[in-house]
């Protein structure tokens, strides 16, 4: 897996583009009504290369707001999702790819300072002053903490060139796991989706714990309940064939080229999903 694994997250990173709540909630109501539909727009369309071409003209507005709100943690948490997603999902020049998941690290990072003085500098902090950092947050802080563990995969992702890419793996775990510690019900089913792919990533013989993966694997498309077809893709690639189980592969593969790919707030990432899941179908008999 190694560093191959790391760029291949583009999928579960570009999953958490969701927005339209955190841009209406800090603007006006006229702007605020924009910022709603472009990001249902964006969420509810069925042709990725539409979006590819259009959602530039968004990041450039919403950087206009963080630039006349720069302490506004919701605005800030809103502007690092998208760049991030868009990094990942559409982002093919690794050098420009790096510099829109760093500009989304800085507004997350920037939000979670906003949120809790405690974390200001976490991305400068050693191992163990991060991990007492992430032990001072409380409960209000948790989105803005969610945001900084998507914004930082979507960075590692971005860097996997780099031999100290992997290293920043456990700190997103850790994020992820304090912020199901504080608020158990905020965003499960992606938690549970990033936790299996960071438990996947790697082979048992090199650390992977599968057992776990597959726990959380498991729990996010129950409580998904078909909304998210990116969970079966990434439940075959990451586990299925690193343990060469080609009938579950397959399975999930079918699932998802078989299901209905509509769904409020999903229909972008679900499309791109089977077009993924066809292809490693495709791959199957050379893989396998």
């Amino acid at each position: 897996m190694g560093f191959e694994a790391v760029k291949a997250t583009h999928a579960i990173v570009a999953s958490t583009l969701l927005l339209a709540a955190g841009c209406a909630t800090v603007l006006d109501s006229a702007t605020g009504d924009l910022a709603h539909n472009l990001s249902a727009a964006i969420l509810n369309q069925d042709d990725p290369q539409t979006v590819r071409d259009g959602a530039p003209a968004y990041l450039l507005m919403l950087d206009s707001f963080v630039a006349g709100s720069p302490d506004n943690a919701d605005m800030l948490d809103a502007a690092a999702q998208l760049y991030a997603a868009y990094a990942a999902m559409f982002v093919d020049d690794a050098a420009r790819a790096a510099r829109l998941t760093t500009r989304s690290r800085q507004y997350a990072e920037r939000a979670l300072c906003v949120r809790a003085a405690a974390a200001c500098g976490l991305d400068k902090a050693s191992y163990t002053d991060y991990m007492k950092i992430l032990g001072k947050l409380k409960k209000k802080a948790v989105p803005e903490l969610y945001t900084y563990a998507m914004s930082s995969l979507a960075y590692i992702q971005a860097n996997a060139g780099e031999p100290s890419a992997l290293t920043g793996l456990p700190r997103v775990k850790a994020a992820l796991e304090q912020m199901q510690a504080l608020d158990s019900g905020y965003q499960p089913v992606n938690r549970e989706h990033y936790l299996a792919v960071l438990d996947t990533l790697r082979p048992p013989a090199m650390g992977g714990d599968f057992e776990a993966g597959q726990q959380h694997f498991e729990n996010a498309m129950r409580l998904s309940q078909g909304r998210d077809l990116s969970i079966g893709v990434d439940y075959a690639d990451y586990y299925a064939r690193t343990l060469y189980d080609r009938e579950l592969h397959d399975r999930l593969l079918r699932e998802v080229i078989h299901a209905n790919p509509v769904s409020a707030g999903k229909t972008l990432f679900n499309t791109i999903a089977q077009q993924r899941a066809r292809a490693l179908l495709a791959s199957a008999d050379d893989y396998f």
